[in-house]
């Protein structure tokens, strides 16, 4: 059995919802039984929390007769509701419950070294929540009663999981993730905060600047206070344009590209290179060894490897600055892309992965157009329609005429154990790709 109580509350026995309790009120009582699972809820507190301490006087009774119901409803799926004590208990067993689910998660993340593991297991853990906790059975007094530890853990991993994005230098997507939550908590300085760092970072000086000034007059006006240390040091740090604001440490095997970290070009096609965004696709995520951070990196990316034009990339960069939502979701499209053309090119049995990537590249095919170039030739282009997706549409439109191209039988992986970047080796006698280091590990540890 699957129990849902972190949005509206729903029971599932093998992905089929079960209708469990026919009232609110005992559905309310199953979920309190359920976030104390593995502990007795004594009965005079399930009357408290069911009637908010106007209990009729059949209330005793009453309980009674849901837990009856309860236990008529689970006993097919093997979840006993005991008697213990005066209260009620519902025992751990083979059942999962995502509140605890949830908890876990974040434990683990909070545990994580790499950030990139970190941010995973938090995206996991978030990712649990549809939305308010028994969205559909309990009113905003029991739902404080009963989930103010959630809430505030709930609050606490997104601002972790945004430090963690911040030191991997995702600092769109924290801008993007947090603008939502700061219309409900506008004076939460930590997520304030990390939504300062990562406007700056875009090159939104101004827009830090006005959140300060914002959540400082919020602060004033609603709880009498100041910003607190750590967010008026921030503040002078950007007024100051303090280097130590500019970016988490640099990337390995990259070269700069403007304002842009770029990796290395060591395959010999776009969408290859497209590929090697992990320094360790095969083994450990080196920190920073991911460059495609953010959307100004993949449109930089692809003027550079000239599937767009310069003055497009300019363009580009601009609307990102004005629709960072829409620049996030797009660059979580690349992220997708990347990751199937890089399973479709390594194991050419993965039909999935080809039919993801298959996908892409009809939807670039449609928005494209045929046109001249300086050098008199035509060519297709992504079509300007395509707006912010045109980086991933050119990649997509790159990593058709490869996977069509019988080079793409002469494509290899690095066999180094910390690497993996994909290569083409047409003249059959390559091993390893283009980094120095990767056959010299080998070298050296063979010696």
């Amino acid at each position: 059995m699957e129990f849902q109580l972190l949005g509206p509350f729903a029971v599932r026995h093998e992905g089929r919802q079960v209708l469990v309790g026919s009232r609110r009120q005992e559905r309310c009582l199953l979920a309190v039984l359920l976030l104390h699972a593995g502990r007795v809820v004594a009965t005079e507190r399930l009357i408290d929390l069911l009637w908010d301490g106007d209990p009729p006087a059949s209330a005793r009774a009453t309980v009674h007769t849901y837990v009856g119901r309860l236990r008529a409803a689970l006993r097919p799926y093997g979840v006993p509701v005991e008697t213990r004590h005066e209260g009620y208990a519902v025992e751990r067993a083979q059942h999962l419950i995502d509140a605890e689910e949830f908890t876990a998660l974040v434990g683990q993340a909070a545990a994580a070294g790499d950030p990139a593991e970190r941010i995973r297991l938090y995206d996991d853990a978030l990712g649990l929540w549809r939305g308010e906790l028994l969205a559909d059975v309990a009113d905003e007094r029991l739902r404080t009663r009963l989930g103010g530890r959630l809430a505030e853990l709930r609050l606490s991993a997104v601002e972790q999981r945004a430090e963690a994005q911040l030191a991997m230098g995702l600092h769109d997507r924290v801008a993007a993730d947090l603008t939502p939550l700061l219309e409900e908590h506008p004076t939460r300085e930590r997520l304030v905060g990390a939504r300062m760092t990562a406007l700056y970072r875009m090159g939104r000086q101004a827009d830090a600047l006005q959140l300060y000034d914002r959540t400082r007059d919020l602060l004033a006006d609603e709880l009498g206070i100041e910003p607190g240390r750590a967010l008026r040091t921030l503040h002078e740090r950007i007024l100051s344009a303090d280097p130590r604001l500019d970016r988490p440490p640099v990337p390995v095997y990259a070269v700069r590209v403007g304002d842009q970290w770029l990796p290395w070009s060591t395959s010999g096609h776009p969408a290859l290179e497209f590929c090697n965004t992990y320094a360790g696709w095969g083994g450990e995520r080196l920190p920073g060894s991911d460059w495609l951070r953010g959307y100004a990196t993949l449109a930089v990316w692809a003027g550079h490897l000239d599937l767009i034009e310069d003055r497009q990339v300019t363009r580009l960069r601009e609307q990102a600055l004005r629709q960072p939502a829409e620049a996030a979701a797009v660059l979580a499209e690349a992220r997708r892309l990347r990751t199937d053309l890089y399973s479709c090119l390594t194991d050419p049995r993965d039909g999935r992965a080809f039919k993801a990537v298959a996908a892409a590249v009809e939807d670039a095919a449609r928005l494209s157009v045929f046109t001249r170039g300086e050098d008199g030739l035509g060519r297709w282009q992504p079509s300007p329609s395509a707006g912010l997706r045109l980086p991933v549409c050119a990649v997509a439109r790159s990593a058709g005429e490869l996977l069509a191209d019988p080079r793409r039988f002469t494509v290899r992986g690095c066999p180094s154990r910390d690497c993996g970047w994909l290569f083409l080796d047409e003249s059959g006698r390559r091993r390893w790709c283009s980094l120095a280091t990767c056959g010299a590990k080998r070298s050296a540890g063979g010696r």
